[in-house]
């Protein structure tokens, strides 16, 4: 066995340690921050918009946080830098207690949050490929991350109440930052462009039609993904699902999650990317179906699982067709557009949603079936238009 320091010298090591952290931060804002802004007498359509307002300010800023970092000496320094910017922006929530100065600063903390997850995406699967290492041995990471974060920290919260919020939101920025410091270098040596090789070096150059329709298919279908975080307990609550099962329902969708990303190798070669995303589609097509007809506890189990497909094996198609047909000098932008268009997706049907429910309850869920029909169909007219090549 090879002695503790070479391991730790490991790339693939390094990257998954910084992937456990990268959303701790998250986990405890999921955890803790609705309460402490209604503890301090932020009313419920205020909170929608500390929710909401930052993620419009990232759509304008994921592609160009991505496009600074493709023409960085490597994707690590971008990383580094945001994450430190991320440790020392949490301090100024201890300084804000009304609406508008939480927003600004719950801004400039999603900010942080928000563009560091594409960004380490991108780099990780180009280092992957670069060293035959496996992309979901180390993105699994961040999801064991936040599923151990939420559950920790939800138990501390009946411990210490809301006001522990900001000291361990500032902790675990932190703890991310620290992190960043051991990071490796992402980036492949530069190599002599050859006709064999050439791909598009610039994003715009990339941007076809059928390049676009499959992440707008994943975009839709992920929003839907989004709807269980926003309204799923809500919603099964209200339907008569007892207290003591929701939290096993959550969970056991990220663990599904986690073995998806954990069989990667074994299954991930054999199948092409936007297949993948039509898979997601499929499943999602399925998953809120059923739970448009309300159904009992022991469906809902099963519905939950789907997650697995509809983000896990979505997600996974996405990162490595963006990695397949862009090169490596805008490869952090690409990644940036397609969260871009996931982020868009989410945030329009959360607006709407929200009103679905009001009139229709669980048969809201209906409209995220028919997103799932018009993703599938951006992936079929992709691939009619452009067939895959080279396992693509």
């Amino acid at each position: 066995m090879p002695p503790v320091s070479l391991r730790l010298a490991s790339p693939e090591l390094r990257a998954s340690l910084y992937q456990f952290t990268v959303y701790l931060p998250g986990a405890v804002a999921s955890v803790f921050l609705g309460i402490w802004l209604s503890e301090h007498g932020i009313p419920a359509d205020q909170i929608g918009l500390v929710n909401s307002v930052p993620v419009l300010a990232l759509l304008l800023l994921n592609m160009l946080v991505g496009r600074l970092a493709d023409r960085a000496n490597d994707w690590r320094t971008v990383i580094v830098a945001i994450s430190l910017y991320g440790a020392v922006v949490p301090f100024t929530l201890i300084f804000v207690s009304e609406f508008w100065g939480i927003l600004l600063v719950w801004t400039l903390c999603t900010f942080g949050n928000g563009s560091i997850p594409p960004l380490i995406d991108a780099a990780t699967v180009r280092m992957t490929r670069r060293t035959g290492g496996d992309f979901g041995q180390i993105r699994v990471w961040a999801t064991v991350g936040y599923v151990a974060g939420a559950g920790g920290i939800g138990v501390l919260l009946g411990v210490f109440g809301s006001q522990a919020f900001v000291p361990l939101f500032v902790a675990m920025s932190l703890l991310r930052a620290g992190a960043s410091l051991i990071l490796p270098r992402f980036r492949a040596p530069e190599t002599e462009m050859t006709l064999a090789n050439a791909v598009p070096s610039r994003l715009k150059d990339s941007l076809k039609l059928w390049f676009v329709l499959p992440l707008v298919g994943f975009a839709l279908v992920n929003a839907s993904n989004a709807l269980i975080g926003g309204f799923g307990a809500l919603l099964w609550e209200r339907n008569g699902v007892p207290a003591y099962f929701i939290g096993p329902l959550l969970a056991v969708a990220a663990t599904g999650e986690a073995v998806v990303m954990f069989a990667w190798r074994r299954f991930g070669s054999r199948v092409t990317a936007r297949n993948m995303i039509l898979a997601a589609c499929i499943a999602s097509f399925v998953r809120f179906t059923v739970m448009a007809f309300n159904p009992p506890v022991a469906v809902l189990f099963f519905t939950q699982l789907l997650h697995a497909f509809t983000f896990g094996m979505g997600y996974f198609g996405v990162v490595h067709f963006v990695a397949n047909w862009t090169d490596e000098s805008n490869a952090a932008e690409a990644q940036g557009f397609a969260n871009m268009l996931i982020q868009a997706c989410s945030f329009g049907l959360l607006t709407v949603f929200g009103l679905l429910v009001v009139h229709f309850g669980a048969a809201s869920y209906f409209a995220s079936s028919v997103l799932a029909v018009v993703g599938a169909g951006c992936v079929i007219l992709s691939l009619r238009i452009r067939a895959p090549k080279d396992a693509r």
